[in-house]
């Protein structure tokens, strides 16, 4: 295995690796979940340490990161926000503190901006954990679960339906960098804020027609506690059902980040079908981090 090609770069959005580069993660993410035990054995990570930071809740990119440090040999810090001197200080001097511990700092925290100035104050990788403009880990997760299903990218048609959130930015910047149509069905006001190459649409049968991989996100993320009410009226035609699901391909896969609202977003009979790849999709958060670290700090 060949791992730095990303040295001490900082992974922010999906755009910030080239083709080549998302597909080498892609690649070697693939060949540590086939050879799982061999590289927990050759400890590759060992001796480093990772600061994870966390302004919001999470259950996949924490397990899944401290997982992947404690499998490849290194060891990870959880850090709780308010549990921190960010809270009172310079967000560049206490990010440039961590990077004088600790080999790389992965973040989740609420703003896009926030992440820019930890990232300029660490002379670390900084790993964007998830930001309300972006989640490109959950992104690599996505795009392995659908290479491992399809075998390619070029042609296929993601259909999203529902809320334009942070997951959707990174599809859609994924889906123009790998010649992938996506068709997004929203509300209006619920548009994703990065458009690229994408369809935006209102009628979710037109971005499910022919879809080969149908995405959905939960109605209320975080931050919108407030707004349940409002988003349940005008989210209520974009459930991703068994109705929707006819006017896909046959073999399309069905995906969703988690934490999903059985009922809301998509119903428990799609969720759990045959065509759902939602806890192939959490699991293969564990190999692109694995691979992502690797290729940030890894040695060989």
């Amino acid at each position: 295995m060949s791992f730095p090609t990303l040295k001490n770069r900082d992974f922010l959005k999906v755009s910030d690796l080239s083709r080549e580069e998302l597909m080498e993660i892609l690649d070697l993410a693939l060949e540590l979940k086939k050879a799982k035990v061999p590289a927990t054995r050759k400890r590759v990570l060992e001796g480093k340490t990772l600061a994870m930071l966390f302004a919001k809740t999470s259950t996949r990119t924490r397990t899944s990161f401290e997982v992947a440090m404690t499998q490849l040999g290194g060891h990870a810090i959880d850090l709780n926000w308010n549990e921190t001197n960010f809270t009172k200080g310079d967000l560049k001097d206490e990010a440039k503190v961590l990077g004088l511990y600790c080999d790389a700092v992965m973040t989740r925290v609420p703003s896009r901006q926030q992440n820019l100035e930890l990232a300029a104050g660490c002379e670390k990788p900084v790993i964007n954990g998830m930001d309300n403009l972006h989640h490109p880990c959950q992104t690599l997760a996505d795009l392995m679960t659908i290479l491992e299903e399809k075998e390619k990218f070029e042609g296929l048609k993601i259909g999203w339906v529902g809320d334009g959130t942070n997951v959707c930015n990174g599809l859609i910047e994924a889906a123009e960098m790998l010649d992938m149509k996506m068709a997004v069905a929203c509300p209006g006001g619920y548009d994703p804020k990065i458009r690229g190459k994408a369809a935006i649409m209102r009628e979710p049968r037109e971005a499910a027609r022919l879809a080969d991989v149908l995405v959905t996100d939960t109605w209320i993320s975080l931050g919108f506690e407030k707004e349940k009410e409002t988003r349940l009226n005008v989210f209520t035609a974009y459930q991703l059902n068994s109705n929707l699901l006819k006017y896909a391909k046959e073999d399309c896969i069905i995906l969703h980040c988690l934490p999903a609202t059985r009922g809301y977003e998509i119903t428990s009979e799609v969720m759990d079908s045959p065509r759902s790849r939602i806890f192939e999709e959490a699991e293969n958060r564990l190999h692109t981090e694995k691979a992502l670290l690797l290729k940030l700090i890894g040695d060989e």
